[in-house]
């Protein structure tokens, strides 16, 4: 059986069938919907108001591979035993002799910003489209460019992944758009406050103001309120702080970290349970020889784990079982990647100069060392012959050691730059 039809969910029935297993089985979903690509929700908010079908992106389809699909049944609960497991739904349960966990994460929204928007899925997409002036989506002339709509105001708090796509895409289409970050930069839950603050001038630039460093005190009706006093009109607010796995069905049957995550194996079994169990995507947090505890949010790792958990589940080994930590974002006139897990004290250099034009790329390596340092992350803004040094890097049983000053070279490929 596997719970969730998302990309992870319907990856893991595909990675069944081709992995030659014959056997019966079940796809429950909450949504109601066919499954669908998360990532356009926000790249391609306003320009591709229909969802990115997955049987379209996948070149095959999981409803037609598995034998019993249920979209519009979330899981309520699990129950595992020698005999099996048995996913409650509203419907009554539902067993099989494994599982394979796919939920997810949900937005995450204080409770005290009911007027802010989310977006994490295809309906909330169609909502803040709505509330921006574009309930289907552009049409030929729409933008600054054309005959827009009268401009609407967003503020979008959080300068995340999503915050700074959604910002781009409606800016771009002529909407008002102010950024809120409590944190000193953008992306500095993912990047750090000295990588994450190199991209802060790329806001001004896209026609979006952005505020760092300052809290939100209430989301009102039409006005967003700052910690410091300001009001900044709104006719939307997108709460874009963060998501959280959607967990909350297996308390009691698995054990779940603070953050909601099950922490899994090198081949997705959560640590300690049952071989009948595996967790893929979002809801886990996976064990890595190279990494250490590396989280879900990775679309990457929705797209590729499934292939190690089934592989797993059916006493194989996979190919490749250590993924790499991957995301790829496109927001503000830029193409980003960040390959590898920044760790809290690793020391950054920067490759290629954040004020040019030919694009930079910041590495992270391990405290201590020399002239030659253990690179632990890449994120490469422009660079996309970076990105495949990085992927190639990055691929091996244990993080690679780097000649600093060759690693810090542009005109140098990275691979070129392995010390000894």
């Amino acid at each position: 059986m596997v719970v969730g039809a998302g990309i992870a969910g319907a990856r893991t029935v595909l990675e069944l069938r081709a992995q030659g297993f014959d056997g019966r089985v079940t796809l429950l979903g909450a949504e109601g919907v066919a499954p669908y690509d998360r990532p356009p929700l926000s790249k391609h908010l306003l320009d591709r108001p229909a969802p990115a079908w997955l049987s379209d992106e996948l070149g095959a389809d999981a409803l037609a591979a598995a034998d019993d699909v249920r979209l519009g049944s979330p899981a309520a609960g699990l129950a595992v035993d020698d005999g099996g497991v048995r996913v409650g739904t509203a419907d009554g349960e539902v067993a099989a002799d494994a599982v394979v966990v796919a939920t997810g994460s949900a937005a995450v929204r204080p409770a005290a910003w009911e007027g802010a928007l989310t977006l994490h899925t295809a309906a909330d997409a169609e909502r803040l489209r709505a509330a921006l002036g574009f309930p289907h989506g552009l049409a030929p002339g729409d933008g600054p460019a054309g005959d827009a709509p009268a401009p609407r105001r967003l503020v979008v708090v959080g300068a995340g992944w999503v915050g700074a796509e959604v910002a781009t895409v409606a800016a771009a289409a002529g909407v008002d758009v102010t950024v809120v970050e409590a944190r000193r930069a953008p992306l500095m839950t993912a990047l750090g406050a000295e990588v994450g603050a190199l991209t802060a001038p790329w806001f001004a630039r896209a026609g979006v103001r952005l505020r760092t460093g300052v809290r939100v005190a209430a989301v009102e009706p039409g006005a967003v309120r700052l910690g410091d006093g300001a009001v900044l009109p709104a006719d939307a607010v997108l709460a874009a702080v963060g998501a959280r796995p959607a967990t909350g069905w297996l308390a009691g049957a698995l054990p779940l970290a603070p953050d909601g995550s099950v922490l899994v194996d090198e081949h997705h079994a959560p640590v300690g349970g049952s071989w009948r169990v595996r967790v893929v995507g979002d809801a886990a947090r996976r064990r890595s020889a190279r990494h250490g505890w590396v989280p879900g949010g990775h679309w990457d790792a929705a797209l590729r784990g499934p292939a190690v958990a089934v592989a797993g589940l059916l006493g194989r080994e996979a190919v490749e079982s250590d993924l790499a930590p991957y995301v790829f974002s496109t927001q503000l006139g830029h193409e980003l990647a960040l390959y590898g897990l920044p760790g809290e004290d690793d020391e950054v250099a920067l490759r290629g100069d954040p004020a040019g034009d030919d694009g930079w790329t910041a590495l992270w390596f391990a405290p201590g060392g020399g002239a030659a340092g253990t690179l632990t992350a890449v994120f490469a803004v422009d660079r996309p012959r970076d990105v495949g040094g990085a992927r190639r890097l990055l691929a091996g049983a244990a993080l690679p050691v780097l000649d600093r000053a060759r690693a810090t070279d542009p005109a140098i490929a990275l691979p070129k730059a392995l010390a000894g």
